[in-house]
């Protein structure tokens, strides 16, 4: 199993003295806003107290580990996966694709065309495969990658293979419907009709926040990156949303929902156990909407994942949009497990 450690409170160097002294592999680490300014220091206390010279990592307003989160206090939570080939990239040491497999990376909220970034490592990998998150903080936002960096997008890339699998937080309502008429981000008319007379005849008086998920092209299991239902326009019959489109885009309208959504995150791990059974460790990247707004309770959605795949070592953090194969998502979780 991977060395592994969380804390809360201000003491973290609890965290790092519960990882012990592997003296090699690849660290993960992540730590709630609360310890941005330590940063720095604790970087250095990883690589001097443990023995590991690599780091890559983020700060999030929310810290995961093995069957516990922790929002709004002091976390900090780090593993070391035993890995012999891997490479740290950021802005100031250029990504070098050659063998890679796979990609873990962190991302800078108020970077440029994240998307973009996101598309360029992935087609630089041999399985076109990336996760991640994109930084979330009440304050500044850093990420880690062998320094303490801002902006940009920053990770590791691996050449050994992983299993890896996206669960959302939301259903689609039946029914894929064409624009036919927008501007920017303003639908105007969905099959040739209004656009919130499609919406209020498919969701029925449903009161849970509605969303609009884009079907992801090429999709073999009807895969969607949603986006919020930003408002409508009842003279006009508009409705705005988080995204651009263009006419000939599908979309599919959604609700968040508990139940759908941990039914979902259940289907996942499951297929996680079934394609690595024995897993040496775990990175998980949950929505900061989901975690208790979600599931009812703090650490509910991490005891699911704990129960199916026991006391398995795991980090992450809550995101401000979650990565997954080549591009950018809303209220999901990405759970990674190293075979």
């Amino acid at each position: 199993m991977a060395p592994f450690a969380f804390s809360h409170g201000r003491d973290w160097r609890r965290c790092v003295a519960g990882l012990g002294r592997p003296g090699r592999g690849l660290g993960f680490v992540y730590f709630t806003d609360h310890l941005l300014a330590q940063s720095g220091e604790m970087l250095a206390a990883l690589r001097e107290q443990t023995g590991v010279a690599d780091w890559v990592g983020s700060v999030g307003t929310g810290v995961i580990a093995t069957g516990t989160e922790y929002q709004d206090e002091p976390a900090m939570a780090a593993m070391v996966a035993d890995i012999d080939s891997f490479a740290v990239f950021s802005g100031k040491s250029p990504l070098k694709a050659d063998g890679a497999h796979f990609a873990v990376v962190h991302a800078d909220p108020g970077a440029p065309d994240v998307a973009g970034l996101v598309t360029d490592v992935s087609e630089r990998l041999a399985s076109g495969y990336v996760v991640g998150g994109i930084s979330s903080s009440r304050s500044a936002t850093v990420q880690i990658a062998n320094e303490v960096l801002s902006g940009g997008l920053s990770g590791a890339t691996l050449t050994e293979k992983v299993a890896t699998r996206l669960t959302q937080g939301c259903v689609p309502f039946p029914g894929r419907f064409r624009v036919t008429e927008c501007a920017d981000n303003v639908i105007a008319a969905l099959d040739g009709r209004p656009a919130l007379d499609v919406l209020i005849e498919t969701v029925k008086g449903e009161r849970a926040q509605l969303l609009v998920g884009l079907p992801v092209p090429g999709s073999d299991t009807a895969d969607y990156t949603a986006r919020n239902l930003l408002g409508v326009d009842a003279e006009k019959r508009l409705i705005a949303i988080g995204d651009l489109v263009e006419p000939g885009d599908e979309i599919v309208f959604c609700k968040r929902d508990s139940a759908a959504a941990r039914a979902d995150l259940e289907r996942a791990l499951g297929e996680l156990k079934a394609a690595a059974p024995a897993p040496r460790g775990a990175l998980y990247y949950s929505c900061v909407a989901r975690g208790e707004h979600m599931f009812g309770s703090r650490g509910a959605e991490l005891a699911l994942v704990q129960q199916a795949l026991g006391d398995v070592p795991l980090v992450g953090f809550f995101c401000n949009g979650e990565i997954s194969r080549d591009r950018l998502y809303g209220y999901t979780g990405v759970l990674t497990l190293f075979q």
